[in-house]
């Protein structure tokens, strides 16, 4: 993240004075840093979804594959963002299937998008942050895209009146997800994406792994690496401080999935 430097340093520049140059580059850094920790923050806040009632999901599905076909076609990057979501609701591999049919379901032309929401909101989203969540995850699958068609916006604006989310809530959301996709892209976000794939080859295992299969990955490796395993063995102090530091770096990996992932 390094747009508030050029425009502090651009906007310094611009009066002709060396010191003031100075002085907007140290402001855009702490700007670019209260952005970084705004967009780590939403991120976190976003994942720590835990989880929802099939009355919840069924229809959050069925509403993406709706609006992501809307315009004619579904993406690539829609679909892999989908999939991504399901991996943050923590579905085992039962309710992926479940979740990839009624994202089918949603895709015919004849689907009942109003009746839905309002059942949904009946049913399984009476609270506000309930609802909010909802538009959020629709937001992040059709934003996955660089063009947001016209058509997707009248629908999503549709789900956003049946659920009481007003425009100004809605542009909220939006400018967030953006700013969060323009910060996974920067150098701060790549680096913090090669930790958190790090974090899972730490543990023997890849992104696509349910909230269960990183739990029992945790366990085993472990169990594989612990000190008091080869405590029997009368190792050198060498090979006890490998041991430790291997088990410091598999606590570390799955405390950093386990926030993100919300696994509890």
């Amino acid at each position: 993240m390094y747009w508030g430097k050029i425009i502090g340093t651009l906007a310094g520049l611009a009066t002709l004075k060396p010191w003031f140059a100075l002085l907007g580059l140290i402001l855009g850094h702490q700007v670019d840093r209260f952005l970084v920790a705004q967009f780590r923050s939403f991120e976190q806040h976003s994942s720590s979804v835990g989880r929802l009632p099939d009355e919840y999901v069924k229809p959050l599905f069925q509403t993406m594959g709706h609006i992501a076909k809307i315009d004619g076609r579904v993406s690539e990057e829609e679909i892999r963002a989908a999939r991504a979501v399901m991996h943050r609701l923590g579905l085992g591999p039962a309710k992926v299937r479940n979740a990839i049919n009624w994202f089918d379901d949603g895709k015919h032309a004849a689907f009942p998008l109003t009746q839905t929401i309002r059942q949904l909101r009946r049913v399984a989203a009476r609270r506000a942050e309930l609802r909010i969540l909802f538009v959020r995850l629709l937001l992040e699958v059709v934003l996955a895209k660089d063009r947001l068609h016209q058509k997707e916006r009248a629908a999503i604006w549709t789900v956003c009146t049946e659920l009481d989310i007003g425009r100004v809530d809605l542009a909220q959301l939006e400018a967030m997800i953006r700013a969060q996709k323009g910060f996974r892209h920067s150098p701060a976000g790549d680096a913090d994406s090669r930790r958190i794939k790090q974090a899972y080859r730490t543990l023997g295992i890849d992104d696509s792994a349910s909230n269960d299969q990183i739990k029992k990955a945790y366990r085993r490796a472990m169990n594989k690496s612990h000190p008091d395993k080869i405590a029997s063995s009368n190792p050198d102090d060498a090979v006890v401080a490998e041991a430790h530091k291997r088990t410091r770096e598999i606590r570390g990996a799955y405390e950093m999935l386990k926030a993100r992932r919300s696994i509890r």
